[in-house]
């Protein structure tokens, strides 16, 4: 649980803020009316603003220089009214925006989540899933408020000062003139700041991704820091990663705070320069009082827009930064694509076949480092086969390719004699299902978990499937949840225990009613009665159903009618399980290997002799179960 020093992306070359943030048009779209008639809202509001200085000078050099006070009514009216006319502009900018700018950021969520949902299994290898939550949650929230709040006001204020400073020059050029030469600090100010707080703002948002990273995996993996013993340690390793967090974004502060010592000071200066100025040209006769008085006034309307340059372009800034993170995501290749011309089958026979496959994983890009080297192997239609070998041999990597969860570095896979490639990935994934070793359930009901490969069923035919699914599956303890098949199972299955989320996710696999089905050591959590079970259940569905299964007991390797036995990367001994023990050495040592494991479970789980029947278990630990669950890497055993 050590903090991730470097990131999927975090070597991919930056654009320009800008240029950045200029991508973001894809998503606001129908959405660029409200923004523009906001900004127009909040430039019309900053123009009165400025109107009022106008009335004010005219005022003092009005009525007030003639000693004519029930003339001064008027302006005042004038400047109420003026003030009013502000009021509703900057209250209409705030509601012109409200709905466009969570529009915007449901699209781009529902488009990260899709390329999520698309892009291959490779990709989630290498990204830590707390980097995209934090993309997803906060990075996107931010890009929302920027569009509504920091874009708006940007563009706004810029418009603002550019007016303002014509306005104080048209007044008397002089001044005008020191007001904008004592303004220019802050722009080479900004500019550096701009490198400083982009590097800052880019390492903070990595650092938060790293933090829910670690929240995610100790909530996911509390059982085992309480079973060992480790809450300390994982706490002491989240504070170092939380303190790291703290010292970026104090760091960020301190950065802020500089510039706002410019911000304030400068225009400060500018303005003690001015009015000394200021008094002597009035004092001479080349300015008015009203002049001066509109000139300051004027001044003080200009102050909020400079001082807010540099909070606007922090904001900016994050916003680019969390630009740049979601579209890391967008424009991460897809290697595992639909072809363009997807082949379609009608009524799949289920002949399964490798043919030359060669696989290495990504970080691997040396030849000599292929994880499968040359796999040959035929599965007829309505055969069984049982996939064996040593841990790590690439079992699990090799019954992946079947459903294009990972691509053949070489070689092909077909069914049916076409290759996998050719079908859309839906198209394949609905004639091969899968059920996993390390069985994951979703926070919803029974019923939703094990019909999940077949959306198109409802009413009678969905309850057959369902209850047929659970019957095979020996996941009978259903019926005995405080809500039956509609008891929603809880995040990942955690309520249940191990054999009962094994058993579940069999039943979906056995559900969706495949033409191949691939299990990949679906039985390992399960007691010896209910594994006898379920096998004999099995044994009638794969009757006729093609079926390839990673057997790590010699029980399972019953199940088959042929062995393949996986060595070096190769397949090196096909034929029955007699045939494999009376002709391969290398299939007895794994053989006896498998049976000095399972000798070993009762052991391992207590000795417990007297199972009792599985469908009693119930939620939390099963303690029926002899053996749990291995939890393995992905595709690597």
């Amino acid at each position: 649980m050590s903090a991730i020093s470097h990131h999927p992306a975090s070597d991919q070359p930056r654009l320009g803020t800008v240029r950045s943030l200029w991508r973001l048009r894809l998503y606001v779209g129908r959405s660029t009316p409200a923004f523009a008639f906001s900004a127009l809202a909040a430039l019309i509001g900053q123009l009165v603003a400025l109107t009022i200085p106008q009335v004010l000078e005219s005022m003092v050099d009005g009525p007030l220089a003639g000693g004519d006070p029930s003339a001064v009514v008027p302006f005042a009216l004038l400047v109420f009214g003026l003030g009013t006319v502000e009021a509703l502009m900057y209250g209409l900018r705030r509601w012109l925006v409200v709905g466009p700018g969570t529009r915007v950021e449901a699209r781009m969520r529902n488009a990260l989540y899709a390329k999520l949902q698309d892009l291959p299994v490779s990709f989630h290898d290498r990204w830590p899933s707390g980097q995209l939550l934090s993309r997803a949650v906060s990075d996107l929230g931010l890009i929302r408020r920027w569009l509504s709040f920091g874009l708006v006001l940007t563009v706004v204020n810029l418009i603002t000062i550019i007016v303002g400073v014509g306005i104080l020059i048209s007044m008397n050029w002089m001044l005008g003139l020191v007001f904008l030469v004592c303004s220019l600090p802050l722009w080479v100010v900004g500019y550096l700041f701009e490198g400083r707080y982009s590097e800052m703002s880019r390492r903070s948002q990595d650092q938060a991704g790293d933090l829910a990273t670690a929240v995610e995996e100790s909530v996911h993996g509390i059982r085992v820091l309480k079973a060992f013993g480790r809450g300390k340690h994982a706490l002491s390793t989240f504070r170092a990663q939380a303190e790291s967090l703290r010292s970026t974004e104090i760091a960020k502060a301190k950065l802020d705070a500089n510039i706002w010592v410019w911000l304030i000071l400068v225009p400060a200066v500018a303005l003690s320069i001015c009015l000394g100025l200021g008094i002597w040209l009035a004092a001479n006769g080349v300015i008015t009082v009203g002049t001066l008085v509109a000139f300051f006034a004027t001044a003080t309307v200009l102050a909020w827009p400079i001082e807010s340059i540099g909070f606007l372009l922090a904001f900016s800034l994050d916003a680019r930064t969390a630009t740049d993170r979601f579209f890391e995501v967008l424009d991460s290749e897809n290697e595992i694509v639909d072809p363009e011309a997807p082949r379609v089958l009608g009524e799949p026979h289920g002949a399964l076949s490798f043919t030359g496959v060669h696989f290495r994983y990504q970080d691997s890009p040396d030849r000599f480092d292929d994880l499968l080297d040359g796999v040959d192997l035929d599965i007829a239609p309505g055969e069984t086969m049982a996939l064996v070998g040593l841990t790590g041999c690439g079992k699990t990597t090799l019954t992946a390719l079947t459903t294009r969860l990972y691509d053949v570095t070489a070689g092909s896979v077909t069914l049916d004699g076409v290759d996998v490639r050719a079908f859309s990935r839906e198209e394949l994934r609905r004639h091969i299902a899968m059920a996993f070793e390390d069985a994951t359930l979703f926070s919803a009901s029974v019923r939703e978990n094990v019909l999940l490969g077949r959306p198109e069923l409802d009413g009678d035919a969905a309850e057959e499937v369902l209850h047929e699914a659970l019957r095979i599956a020996q996941a009978g303890f259903v019926h005995d949840l405080p809500d039956g098949i509609d008891t929603k199972v809880g995040e990942e299955g955690m309520s249940l225990s191990g054999g009962q989320r094994q058993r579940l996710a069999l039943a979906r696999a056995v559900a969706a009613k495949p033409a191949v089905l691939v299990l990949d050591d679906p039985l390992s959590a399960l007691d010896v009665a209910t594994e006898a079970r379920v096998e004999a259940e099995l044994r009638n569905v794969l009757a006729s159903t093609t079926a390839l299964i990673v057997a790590h007991r010699p029980s399972t390797v019953m199940l088959a009618d042929r062995v393949a036995l996986l060595e070096a990367g190769r397949i090196t001994a096909v034929g029955t399980h007699s045939e494999l023990l009376r002709e391969s050495e290398h299939y007895r040592f794994v053989i006896s290997s498998l049976e000095d494991e399972a000798e070993a479970r009762p052991v391992q789980a207590g000795a417990a002799a007297r199972p009792a029947p599985a469908d009693t278990d119930g939620p939390g630990p099963d303690h029926h179960e002899l053996r749990a669950p291995q939890t393995t890497r992905g595709a690597a055993s």
